[in-house]
């Protein structure tokens, strides 16, 4: 046996626990890290053969760190709307100063104060797809088409009416109305495409037979004539249809009174909402009712002025949504989730973030709930999965192991003092 071989035996025993201790180090200090994953050390032995007079040459120990990526940790809830936490396969895709791509757990995100974009705590900013021109086509092997998630981009809004609805009652006593006159009149307010307020004048009159006839008109470009006398306006109506009732003061349908409004469907009145940015609207009249009794209509119509935006919701799917002043909100953007075929063996970089490495295999894009990838829970974030407890038995472990590999070392080192005294 080679006294020399002791002495690099023991260092390599040495050296090895310096290993280990260190990822215990690393794991204790990131115990509070978002998202982080726990470092190991993974001991392999590394023997030499022996000499052929049947000596024992004392070989060495190997280490390799892995990174338990798969690992999950806690989910805590928090106080801010933008944290995001992955529950189950995937990692968010994030670029650095650089706009180098990484892949990461870390969902701190919060909205950085200069670019706008979301960024986590160590500075990466989050990236997906706009959807502000309709749903994203990602590629699935590339992240090169994903842009900042960026709210800043998305300016205050007109919402322009699309539909509107007429309910309530019509009187069944009520006295036929004269030609070119009106019995009732109410008006609802309509957006046009720029977030203008149209208003719309409906003008109910009581025919024979029990019909009715509704006209609407734009308020702005036909006033209601002045006088005691109700009469329509002079101007031509945006649309004008008849509303026939059943037996029992059921709507039974209606028939549109010629242009400029097309038909577009039974208990429905189609017009484009007035103004040079008008946009086509449907007045849903299902629910009106002749019935005994007063007048008792209701309207409503959606769109809205325009309208700033004031923050952020992230939906399960990785959908954001861009909240405005109004109360309303819109999808903008969507998170994508990445995944690699041997996360355990992603290469990790400074930020708690990763990069793809030829045995974590290639990055695939997707999104949440899809082909196995995890959901988003917003208002929250993942915990590290180190355990301080097993890290502190660790500790303990490598330092007795390290303290009995420089016994060994200094065994050696007096045998071959010993053996070194033999000359004198």
């Amino acid at each position: 046996m080679s006294l020399i071989g002791v002495l690099r035996t023991g260092v390599s025993g040495m050296n090895a626990q310096s290993n280990r201790i260190s990822t215990v180090a690393e794991n204790i200090q990131n115990s509070g890290t978002t998202g982080y994953k726990r470092s190991s050390t993974e001991f392999s032995s590394l023997l030499i053969a022996e000499s052929a007079s049947g000596n024992y040459n004392s070989g060495s120990v190997g280490t390799v760190v892995r990174r338990a990526v798969t690992e999950g940790g806690n989910i805590a809830s928090t106080t801010s709307k933008s944290d995001i936490a992955i529950d189950g396969n995937g990692f968010f895709v994030v670029k650095d100063a650089t706009n180098a791509p990484y892949l990461t757990r870390a969902g701190n995100f919060v909205v950085d104060g200069v670019t706008g974009n979301f960024t986590n705590a160590a500075g990466m900013t989050l990236m997906g797809y706009s959807l502000l021109n309709g749903d994203p086509n990602p590629t699935l092997n590339s992240v090169t088409d994903m842009v900042p998630i960026n709210l800043s981009s998305v300016s205050a809004r007109a919402q322009p009416t699309a539909e509107g609805a007429l309910s309530g009652n019509l009187p069944l006593d009520g006295t036929t109305t004269p030609a070119g006159q009106y019995a009732k009149k109410y008006s609802l307010v309509t957006y046009d495409r720029l977030g203008k307020a149209q208003t719309l004048d409906v003008y109910l009159a009581k025919n024979t037979g029990g019909t009715w006839t509704m006209s609407i008109y734009d308020a702005a470009a036909n006033p209601t004539p002045a006088g005691t006398t109700p009469t329509l306006p002079a101007g031509t109506a945006l649309a004008s249809t008849t509303v026939g009732f059943d037996a029992n003061g059921r709507i039974a349908g209606t028939q549109v009174a010629g242009p400029p409004v097309a038909y577009t469907g039974p208990k429905s009145i189609g017009l484009t909402v007035p103004g040079g940015n008008g946009n086509p609207m449907t007045i849903d009249i299902s629910g009106l009712t002749q019935l005994a009794g007063s007048y008792g209509l209701q309207g409503q119509a959606d769109g809205a002025a325009p309208a700033a935006v004031t923050g952020s919701e992230f939906g399960s799917d990785g959908t954001v949504y861009a909240t405005f002043a109004d109360g309303t909100r819109m999808a903008a953007f969507k998170v994508p989730l990445a995944t690699v075929e041997s996360p355990d063996n992603l290469e990790p970089r400074s930020g708690n973030v990763f990069r793809v490495s030829v045995d974590s295999g290639d990055i695939q894009v997707g999104f949440a709930s899809q082909n196995g990838r995890g959901t988003l829970k917003a208002g929250a974030l993942e915990q590290s999965n180190v355990d301080v407890s097993t890290e502190l038995t660790s500790m303990i472990e490598s330092q007795t192991v390290y303290t009995a590999n420089s016994k060994v070392f200094m065994t050696g080192n007096e045998m071959l003092d010993t053996l070194m005294n033999l000359k004198r």
